[in-house]
């Protein structure tokens, strides 16, 4: 330990953005980091995804909507929010408190837990980017399209609700040929739209392994293939212990695993479960240049301008986070989108991808210190992973190094 007290050294598990932008900012704080990771930077939730940086759509998942589409669609497996037929029945327990937390009161929750996230989250990213981390962010509207007018005015209430909660957001809603003036992959299907100013974008693998660079010059250190078995107490300091011999020794230890957050952090003493809702993408070329990122609510599908040609990305599969990819899943996005997207060539796709994003049944994430000494938490994000990861690094390295929990983190506490 430091002379204040505060850690000197610690070991990140998992290479994730989440994971990395605490390293990096317990870097910020003076001090010496290791990252750890089973497979490598990256490598998880954190490759694939969409790439948004959107405190404007950064909306819990637990809204009663979902829970009646849900309920429709359950076993569905084109549908975007997919169960498998399965005895597990620890996932039918969280699905179970999942739907007791889709209400408007635990919805409103996690809103106003996530204001200081949505907030501050792009700055997080500024202060990565001025500072080491090369990858750019890209400022650009979001547009959301509809085939009907209808179909907008849940997005629209959803946006009104949020601005009532305190976090401002610019909409503009456009209609017809407005609309695809807006963004031209939109095809005549797409009869209204609302267009979120005030995002971003980025590549998110490329933002990530510019991440780990930036730690690495540093002086910190990142090591793959190193998967985690135990974190053992050593008199004064903790050794993170992997399945292949090795180990690293710090004071302390930050588990930011992703779906993978349950194994050690039950043993922590955090009662809330994660699972992996996963999410499909793929790449695809486009007949003109893409200005900005695309949203298709009604069939849960993001698209994004990605290295020239177009990211598709959608659907919230519960199933185990190491199964493999069902390409019915990337069929379903496609015959969900092509109606409402004009100049896409579907069969070209490339980087087919499959990933898990950590899912509370509360739609809050789990961030801060555990029961177990010198061990903290970060994760259980949803679909929001990559736009909070920096601003969550950020406010956990104040709590790992003072040893006091900024309010913010406060409804996000992993021992709840």
């Amino acid at each position: 330990m430091g002379i204040d007290g505060g850690p000197r050294t610690a070991v990140v598990i998992g290479a994730g953005v989440v994971g990395l932008s605490t390293a990096w900012f317990l870097q910020e704080r003076g001090v010496d980091v290791t990252v750890v990771d089973r497979d490598g930077v990256a490598s998880g939730a954190s490759w694939g995804n969409a790439g948004w940086l959107s405190p404007g759509l950064a909306i819990p998942l637990n809204e009663p909507g979902i829970l009646r589409y849900g309920l429709r669609s359950l076993l569905d497996p084109s549908a975007p929010l997919h169960v498998p037929a399965t005895p597990d029945l620890k996932l039918w327990s969280f699905l179970t408190r999942f739907a007791v937390n889709c209400t408007w009161k635990s919805w409103g929750r996690a809103v106003q837990a996530n204001l200081p996230f949505n907030e501050e989250c792009l700055e997080a990213f500024d202060v990565l980017t001025s500072n080491g981390v090369e990858a750019p962010t890209v400022e650009a509207p979001i547009m959301a399209a509809f085939k009907t007018p209808r179909q907008a005015v849940a997005l629209l209430h959803e946006l009104q609700r949020i601005n009532r909660s305190g976090l401002h957001i610019d909409y503009t809603a456009f209609e017809g040929d407005d609309l695809r003036k807006q963004a031209p992959q939109l095809s005549p299907g797409a009869t209204a739209g609302i267009r979120l100013d005030g995002q971003r974008y980025v590549d998110p693998g490329g933002f990530t392994h510019s991440l780990a660079q930036s730690v690495i010059a540093r002086g910190g250190t990142v090591r793959s293939g190193f998967p985690v078995t135990a974190v053992d107490d050593d008199s004064t300091s903790l050794t993170v212990r992997s399945s292949t011999g090795d180990s690293v020794t710090a004071d302390a230890v930050v588990l930011a695993t992703g779906a993978w957050l349950n194994g050690l952090g039950e043993s922590w003493g955090v009662r809330v479960p994660v699972r992996a809702g996963r999410g499909y993408s793929f790449t695809v070329p486009t007949d003109e240049p893409v200005s900005g990122p695309i949203y298709l609510p009604a069939v849960r599908v993001a698209c994004t301008p990605y290295q020239g040609k177009l990211r598709v990305a959608g659907t919230m599969e519960f199933r185990d986070a190491d199964a493999p990819l069902f390409p019915r899943r990337v069929d379903a996005i496609i015959k969900s989108a092509r109606s409402l997207l004009t100049g896409v060539s579907w069969e070209e796709r490339t980087d087919t991808w499959v990933g898990p994003r950590p899912v509370t049944p509360d739609g809050r994430p789990l961030i801060g210190a555990t029961n177990a000494p010198g061990r903290f938490v970060a994760g259980g994000h949803g679909m929001w992973g990559l736009t909070h990861g920096p601003v969550t690094g950020r406010m956990l390295a104040e709590q790992i190094t003072t040893g006091k929990q900024p309010a913010a983190l406060r409804d996000f506490d992993p021992t709840r």
